[in-house]
């Protein structure tokens, strides 16, 4: 899997947020202040932090929308859309709230449900799976060559794993989607939550057991 996302969705951002004319000066200057800092920032309409957020944070948000989407096109237009809505409405992060990461990483993975639901609702509709392009890799849920009902099941499936994740305390929740969807390990997990490593490892464990638990009818 390329963990990198497309040029040309670089670009289709660039269209919004002008990165030619940025000062390296200033970049840099911004390169060690918290999420927080950066989104007070970017309320100011300052392209300097949001140039520094997006290239924190774009391999992660690429990752994540293509370990839930299977599809490298629909994982890069993922990350054009989480970035362009970062741009334009910035104020729907609210810091009181929790912590950027995770509110990130929960914009990302509502996207790309979205995407899921409208591709399962294409399916229905048209009574057979939308062609997978070639480069198509491995989805959470991987049956080679799916029949149609099959591949209904697979999207009803794929469904209900985001809803028990979803159901998870917020601190669960973020070190499971950072591990399973953002391939973060365990030490970049507690790095980047700036939290001890027993702390991230027993979080995991907790929520991996109620993840179980609230998937048992899939069984």
């Amino acid at each position: 899997m390329d963990p990198n996302p497309s040029a040309a969705g670089i670009r289709n951002i660039d269209r919004t947020v002008e990165f030619s004319r940025l000062s390296a000066a200033e970049l840099a200057e911004r390169a060690d202040w918290t999420d927080e800092a950066l989104m007070h920032a970017i309320l100011a309409r300052d392209p300097h932090a949001f140039a520094v957020l997006y290239d924190r944070y774009v391999d992660l948000v690429y990752t994540a929308a293509y370990r839930i989407l299977g599809d490298t096109g629909l994982a890069e237009d993922t990350v054009q859309d989480v970035f362009v809505r970062l741009w334009r409405r910035p104020e729907t992060f609210i810091a009181e709230r929790g912590r950027f990461i995770s509110w990130l990483m929960s914009v990302t993975r509502n996207r790309a449900v979205d995407e899921l639901r409208a591709r399962g609702r294409r399916w229905k509709r048209e009574g057979s799976p939308i062609a997978e392009p070639a480069e198509h890799a491995e989805p959470i849920f991987h049956q080679p060559q799916p029949d149609p009902l099959r591949s209904a099941e697979l999207h009803d499936e794929q469904l209900a794993v985001r809803r028990a994740l979803a159901s998870l305390p917020r601190e669960q929740q973020e070190v499971l989607e950072l591990a399973y969807f953002g391939g973060l390990t365990q030490q970049q997990i507690a790095a980047l939550l700036h939290e001890p490593l027993g702390t991230v490892k027993t979080r995991i464990r907790l929520g991996m057991q109620k993840l179980r638990r609230g998937l048992q009818h899939l069984r």
